[in-house]
């Protein structure tokens, strides 16, 4: 349980506008830990990032919606995400984290407080992979709600999971652009599976992580041609997020960086407000 650092505290304003709508598609909320206590079987303790935090930076950055997506430091009580979502006049959909035994009941409160997807964790850090069969009936119950499946895996994964991938009844989407090494260049084979797998109309990505596949320093340009590649795979189903506030991160990122860092993945003003406005809107506020 070992503690990490916090956010940045004093991110730049982005020359990169916002368009009206914009939205974070990968953020987190923490704690207050008096209020909403962290799960006894975290991996790590991060210090407080509460809703008025996250909503003051995205003030400042120029987003109005958001996507919170619950961390595993929480583990599968999403007390802090669903007060953040009912306090925010719908502009805020969840991402929950359930236990496979889960109830139909408590999947309808979730749906009912705003969560329109459940997220799973393989990556190794965080406890790797867990029961695919038992994620795979908790994904079937899931179907007939109009949910996805968000999945956090490490670069390996893609290929060594790829018959599951083909398997969901569901879409599915991928966090943080795989997690893949930003020096192995785009002809690594984490990637051409990655690229392979945005041919699946299920299949979504989020070029958030940017400071995550890099290997080099602020602003994490390398991650660029990344981004860009996938955006051009699949420009309709794409995500953003700014990964606030930066759990277990090797260099940590200033904010309003990351705004001007995602506006380098394409230069197609119609592009980016797909990116961050449309495609969100239909994976999360469809109805």
């Amino acid at each position: 349980m070992k503690p990490i650092p916090a956010p940045d505290p004093a991110p730049i304003k982005p020359h990169t506008a916002m368009p009206a709508l914009a939205c974070d598609a990968h953020c987190h909320i923490f704690g207050p830990a008096a209020q909403f206590p962290f799960s006894p079987t975290r991996r790590y303790t991060p210090p407080d990032a509460p809703k008025a935090m996250l909503r003051a930076l995205h003030a400042h950055l120029g987003i109005s919606r958001v996507v919170l997506v619950q961390a595993s430091c929480h583990g599968p009580d999403n007390s802090a995400m669903l007060d953040a979502i009912a306090d925010s006049d719908g502009a805020y959909r969840g991402v929950a984290m359930v236990k496979t035994d889960v109830t139909d009941r408590e999947l309808q409160s979730l749906h009912d407080g705003g969560v329109r997807a459940v997220r799973f964790n393989f990556v190794q850090h965080l406890g790797g992979a867990p029961d695919v069969p038992a994620v795979e009936r908790v994904i079937e119950r899931i179907a007939p709600m109009g949910w996805h499946v968000v999945l956090h895996l490490d670069a390996e994964d893609i290929t060594t999971y790829r018959g599951f991938l083909d398997r969901l009844a569901v879409p599915f989407v991928i966090d943080h652009m795989g997690r893949v090494d930003a020096s192995q260049g785009l002809d690594q084979p984490a990637f051409v599976h990655l690229l392979d797998l945005m041919r699946d109309e299920r299949a979504w990505v989020k070029v958030s992580g940017g400071e995550r596949i890099s290997r080099s320093e602020r602003p994490f340009t390398d991650a660029v041609p990344y981004a860009a590649a996938l955006i051009k795979a699949a420009p309709d189903r794409v995500l953003w997020g700014t990964d606030w506030p930066h759990p277990n991160i090797r260099v940590m990122p200033n904010d309003g960086e990351l705004v001007d860092l995602f506006a380098r993945y394409s230069d197609d003003e119609a592009v980016r407000h797909k990116v961050l406005v449309d495609n969100p809107t239909r994976l999360y506020w469809a109805d």
